[in-house]
């Protein structure tokens, strides 16, 4: 099978962080079809966490190169305040923000909608579980107990640095996702119309 390394992520990751990303941005499946500019799943999702939170960044690899990555952040706010001041600008500059009605909106403009009205993780969510992740694998590195390890080095970083707890949000079609953060140990949190939150204490 392979050697597998996991790492912390290096500035040189970032194409194939942004290509990860597309990769797996449809619910876990692969997005490229859906996107006219392949890096807006990457500018929302990953990028930033490489740029501005590499502390909680890591990479997997194997003999073909970068396959994965876990990131995040371990105080959510202080993260989102960093986008607003750091990241969201420029790319707003890139970006026009799509007109309504949002029911005919194309794959882009629904990814350029968040860059204009970048979505706050509800407080309550942050009140026990105040650090977040996204983690995501291409289908060479499913099903081998990667993303238990990948999770395992993510949370010993977070309690290192003092955190008490993390969340994520997964889409609700994205059977495989759920199901892999259950038996992790993550417990929904809350179920919105289109995202469940799960979270694990520290």
């Amino acid at each position: 099978m392979g050697s597998i390394e996991i790492r912390p992520v290096r500035p040189d990751d970032l194409d194939a962080v942004y290509a990860i990303a597309l990769k797996t941005g449809a619910n876990g499946e692969d997005a490229t079809a859906l996107y006219a500019d392949p890096r807006l799943v990457g500018h929302v999702y990953a990028a930033p966490y490489v740029l501005l939170a590499p502390e909680s960044a890591f990479v997997v690899e194997d003999g073909q190169g970068a396959g994965g990555y876990i990131v995040g952040a371990a105080d959510t706010r202080a993260f989102e305040a960093r986008l607003e001041a750091e990241w969201w600008p420029a790319l707003r500059g890139r970006y026009p923000n799509p007109s309504p009605p949002h029911e005919g909106w194309s794959a882009d403009e629904r990814m350029a909608f968040l860059i204009h009205h970048p979505f706050r993780v509800p407080s309550r969510i942050l009140a026990d579980h105040p650090s977040h992740l996204h983690v995501n694998l291409l289908p060479r590195l499913q099903g081998r107990g990667v993303g238990s390890r990948l999770m395992d080095v993510f949370l010993a970083r977070m309690k290192e640095l003092g955190s008490p707890g993390v969340h994520l949000g997964v889409g609700g079609p994205n059977a495989r996702g759920r199901a892999f953060y259950a038996a992790y140990g993550f417990t929904v949190l809350e179920e919105g119309a289109h995202t469940v939150w799960c979270g694990t204490r520290l």
